[in-house]
């Protein structure tokens, strides 16, 4: 997949930020991609994405798989809100293999050597590379995944790890960035929540967290989303996070 350059803002250090389109463009987009409920929550149907769903769902509770899917389906909607279109400005196939496994670190059966964002980008690029991929893809899913839990970074690293930081933040409700959350319409969200229900994903996720955490003080860094999240699990008995939650657009 070749970085998208069109739209791109250039910034003082020399890095390129975006893809930001006009405002001409953002204000023309529409949902014309998704035109029915079933075109919204359609996954791709190619092999590698049916490879991919039968690694997670047997390893991840339903509500974390169902948060992976819903985080891909609202990062394409958020791609058309941003009049970027699959093909030209970003692979469809590579942004639904970081958004589906961007969670793989959490699995039940890993080997939880390592914060759980860098030992899921690790399977997930394994993986990728093992069916087939060129390792340039795979590390761009790599970087998706590794820095899904760095916002001001991950929007650095070009067009794949804005639409994943993008479709998490939607699928949050509104704690992790609010930018493209009322671009869901609720019949959108009712389509989504429908097809892959909420099912207590911020605490089912959290858990899953706290646990992975908890396995080894190399995968709970102070001041990272995991050493913190089991830190006031511990404290507190509840995150930040889920106490945020509870007052977002999704409510759980």
């Amino acid at each position: 997949m070749t970085e998208q350059t069109r739209g791109t803002t250039p910034d003082p250090t020399g890095a390129t930020l975006g893809p930001f389109p006009t405002a001409a463009a953002e204000t023309t987009a529409t949902t014309a991609p998704f035109p029915t409920a079933a075109d919204l929550i359609a996954l791709p149907g190619t092999p590698l994405a049916d490879a991919i769903v039968n690694l997670i769902q047997p390893v991840q509770t339903q509500s974390v798989f169902n948060h992976s899917i819903r985080t891909y389906l609202f990062a394409r909607l958020v791609a058309a809100r941003l009049a970027l279109t699959a093909g030209d400005d970003y692979d469809d196939g590579l942004l639904f293999a970081a958004c589906a496994l961007h969670d793989l670190g959490v699995a039940s059966d890993g080997p939880y050597r390592q914060r759980f964002e860098v030992e899921g980008a690790d399977r997930a690029a394994e993986f990728l590379i093992e069916r087939g991929l060129p390792a340039a893809d795979a590390d761009q899913v790599w970087q998706a995944i590794a820095l899904h839990t760095s916002p001001g970074i991950a929007e650095r690293r070009g067009t794949l790890c804005v639409l994943v930081r993008e479709g998490l933040a939607v699928d949050f409700g509104g704690p992790m960035g609010a930018g493209h959350l009322d671009d869901v319409t609720d019949e959108q969200a009712d389509a989504v929540h429908t097809a892959y229900p909420r099912l207590h994903m911020i605490r089912s996720l959290t858990d899953a967290i706290v646990a992975q955490a908890a396995k080894t003080p190399k995968n709970a860094p102070r001041y990272a989303i995991p050493g913190e999240f089991l830190r006031e699990r511990e404290t507190y008995g509840q995150t930040r996070m889920e106490l945020a939650c509870r007052s977002s657009r999704w409510g759980n």
